[in-house]
């Protein structure tokens, strides 16, 4: 189940030329009890939230965040914030290292939003980085 966009799920390494660094990210308190509610409305054993960034936007990458079992890849640095189980795929590492998730709730709707420190440049929509 994707929670933010519609990016299609996770996409495979391109490459072998990928800075892995050890993440670092916080969830706020907003997002951490809507994470809760979501894990908790899901069925299943192992569920993790998988934060990867795919290729596209008016700004070069979108974050796709998706509820879901907890991949088997070595791939994948697996986190515990606060709790919540959080799999991020090493080739986003450099990328999503040092991000900060938040939950918006807003007379237009509710959403989760990405601050990232690693961005040089983002667009209004808040889904989009580069």
């Amino acid at each position: 189940m994707s929670i933010l966009g519609d990016g299609g799920g996770i996409s495979l390494p391109m490459g072998d030329n990928v800075q892995v660094v050890e993440v670092i990210l916080t969830i706020t308190d907003a997002a951490a009890e809507r994470l809760r509610a979501v894990l908790a409305e899901e069925a299943g054993e192992d569920l993790v939230l998988i934060i990867t960034t795919l290729s596209g936007g008016c700004s070069g990458h979108l974050y796709d965040m998706q509820v879901a079992e907890r991949p088997d890849d070595s791939g994948f640095q697996h986190l515990d914030v606060d709790g919540i189980g959080v799999s991020v795929h090493n080739r986003d590492s450099e990328r999503l290292n040092g991000i900060q998730v938040d939950y918006v709730d807003t007379l237009m709707g509710g959403g989760f939003k990405i601050e990232n420190p690693n961005a040089d440049r983002g667009c209004g929509c808040g889904k989009s980085f580069g």
